[in-house]
């Protein structure tokens, strides 16, 4: 595999340096491009939180050669399900069934991913504090114009997230991103007793998830069903205490354990679905062609594919316009489903009616395992184009 022939390097500017940027950058590169990676911030760094990748996300990673750093630097998913706020089992998900039928399934920490992608890329091709201002197609290829200068490539991978400005250029008539009725809080602490299983409590329009990480911390987020932009007088986390310290353990511990300064809190927003990934030699990845809720832990996981398809399709045929042609077929056939199934998860999990919550509770307890675990194969199955 390689970027030309006869020695030319095919050029591609990668804008944004998160999950789908980074990994697509890694991925151009190992088969021969020419990359250049623009970044507004000043440094690159996530917020510090937890991530799930399952199994098609560690495929994608597997593609690029990094599958066994993030193996090495996470923790394999033990026990996990779904218990109500007096820490009653409705449902356990079959941690060892997953991993049979469809591979591994891992929790790590946000950055220890990016470090693994960061390191694999190299610092050379990224460019920071290089805000996008203008994105102008040319003859033969593209001419983006940001903070720092100027920049030509044959092709553009907008992966700047859900409030995107490559998007917002090219796909000026694109619905903004969309309230999803509840808004989120998560952290990272060292509780006092240590946790080894993980899962997601829910109640009425709140739910509260937990993740053991692979150093003895632990992962959490609370949720709740709220108008967008509603203030917390008390403060984050007085808020996040009147609502959940009366739950199950380990919550009350987790969140004794919590430091306010390290407490993130995000409403929860999803993108309409877009048209189209693709103008001409411009392709948009990750949250910025489909944020999506995160009921179903795949926003980074589908992020990967994206990152990994993309390549391998301009790898795979050398005329560019028709290469992502392909790859906006073949990615909103597999990624508009899921951002519809997320969705509705989303208005199970978080209904408040008392008698809707009763029946959602008992639907959850009585499905059988088997038909939970088969219905996992949409989501999971996906494997790379070769």
């Amino acid at each position: 595999m390689n970027g030309g022939s006869g020695g030319e390097r095919r050029r591609a500017v990668v804008v944004g340096a998160g999950i789908a940027g980074l990994t697509a950058a890694v991925a151009l590169r190992q088969r021969g491009w020419q990359v250049e990676v623009l970044e507004r911030a000043g440094t690159v760094g996530p917020a510090g939180s937890g991530l799930s990748l399952w199994p098609n996300g560690l495929r994608g990673l597997d593609m690029i050669g990094a599958g066994p750093a993030v193996r090495e630097q996470a923790l394999s998913a033990t026990e996990a399900g779904m218990r109500d706020p007096s820490g009653r089992w409705l449902a356990r998900t079959d941690v060892s069934g997953v991993r049979e039928r469809y591979g591994d399934l891992v929790m790590i920490h946000r950055t220890d991913l990016f470090e693994i992608l960061r390191g694999a890329l190299g610092d050379e091709p990224l460019r920071l504090g290089a805000a996008v201002e203008s994105v102008q197609a040319t003859s033969g290829g593209v001419l983006v114009r940001h903070s720092r200068g100027s920049s030509e490539a044959d092709v553009l991978l907008g992966a700047d997230g859900i409030n995107s400005t490559v998007r917002g250029l090219h796909w000026p008539d694109a619905a903004p991103p969309a309230y999803a009725g509840y808004t989120a809080w998560r952290s990272i602490v060292r509780p006092g007793t240590p946790v080894c299983s993980g899962g997601e409590t829910i109640g009425r329009g709140e739910r509260f998830g937990i993740a053991p990480l692979r150093d003895g911390r632990v992962y959490f987020y609370g949720s709740a069903t709220l108008p967008a932009d509603a203030g917390s007088p008390g403060g984050e986390l007085a808020e996040l205490r009147r609502r959940f310290a009366g739950w199950h353990e380990p919550i009350p511990d987790l969140l004794a354990a919590a430091d306010p300064a390290t407490l993130l809190r995000h409403d929860i927003y999803e993108l309409p679905r877009l048209g189209t990934y693709v103008r001409g030699r411009i392709a948009l990845l990750g949250d910025a062609a489909h944020a999506m809720t995160p009921n179903l832990g795949q926003g980074a996981n589908l992020a990967i594919e994206d990152a990994v398809t993309v390549a391998a399709l301009l790898d795979r045929n050398r005329d560019i316009p028709s290469a992502l042609t392909e790859y906006d077929r073949v990615r909103r056939a597999r990624v508009e489903p899921l951002q519809r199934l997320s969705r509705r998860m989303g208005t199970a999990l978080q209904m408040s009616w008392p008698p809707a919550v009763v029946i959602r509770d008992v639907v959850v307890r009585l499905t059988p395992m088997r038909t939970a675990l088969r219905g996992l194969a949409p989501v999971l199955d996906w494997r790379p184009p070769s």
